[in-house]
């Protein structure tokens, strides 16, 4: 599976060594824990946080021991993202509140063969609850938002690494890098933004050019992105790679109730 499928004429590598420089740090707050995540497909997982990066799973019959990491992202929220030794294209993250059992997974798959226009990367966003499912968790619910449209954003991923980003509709956003070396390239992606909570947000794209895709954490109160690029690099093989940012708003276009972007 090459790399450059599209017409760009940089690689995932020219960017992707200093977007972690600004992210949040791990934490081993749930290693020694055992927990259960029941999704609304019916989808199950149980998972026990064994040690830093290592987490012992089960789901609908498979299991494995693999590798994951948890970031806590905002007061009793956490972003625990798991990658598979036996299935490499894959990955899944979860959004998780302990205090509300609120969950909404993500799961990140990358395509092989002929995908056409498309892109590789496809998500799949299902909410879901922690712990007994019979009892309904409190909250707000996870789900897709209209909340971003018209924001003009700042992500500064570290003194070398800064995009903008536009969110024009709900399929779409589009960004340019500010400082980097993609610095004046731009492009607009598939994305999707769900609502986790109040001025809490998930963010994913799907980029056409090349086979990479990410998955974000917003928090407006502290300003802070936290979240993972999942690519195919230029070797072919997989990376997942960590990634977070300082993020300065800088407006937001409203639009005349009779002209709503899609």
């Amino acid at each position: 599976m090459p790399q450059r499928e599209g017409s760009t004429d940089y690689k995932y590598e020219d960017y992707s060594s200093k977007v972690a420089v600004n992210r949040l740090p791990q934490t081993a707050a749930l290693v020694g824990q055992e927990m259960k995540i029941t999704l609304e497909s019916g989808r199950s997982f149980e998972l026990t946080f064994v040690e830093r990066n290592r987490i012992v799973w089960q789901s609908d019959g498979a299991r494995g021991s693999d590798w994951y990491e948890v970031v806590e992202v905002a007061s009793h929220t956490y972003f625990i993202d798991m990658t598979f030794a036996y299935q490499v294209l894959q990955s899944q993250t979860f959004i998780m509140n302990t205090e509300t059992r609120r969950v909404l997974g993500i799961r990140t798959i990358m395509r092989e063969g002929d995908v056409g226009k498309e892109p590789r990367a496809v998500h799949e966003f299902v909410p879901g609850v922690l712990g007994d499912p019979a009892i309904p968790p409190t909250g707000r619910k996870p789900a897709p938002t209209r909340d971003l449209i018209g924001l003009r954003g700042l992500y500064k991923y570290g003194p070398e690494q800064c995009f903008e980003h536009i969110y024009l509709n709900s399929e779409r956003y589009a960004w340019q890098c500010i400082i980097g070396p993609l610095r004046g390239r731009a492009d607009v992606d598939f994305s999707t933004v769900y609502k986790f909570d109040d001025n809490q947000y998930v963010f994913a794209f799907r980029e056409f050019g090349l086979p990479v895709s990410t998955v974000f954490f917003y928090n407006w109160d502290q300003m802070r992105s936290t979240g993972k690029f999942f690519a195919v690099g230029e070797d072919g093989a997989i990376a997942n790679t960590p990634a977070g940012a300082f993020i300065k708003k800088l407006s937001v276009a409203f639009y005349p109730p009779d002209m709503q972007p899609l």
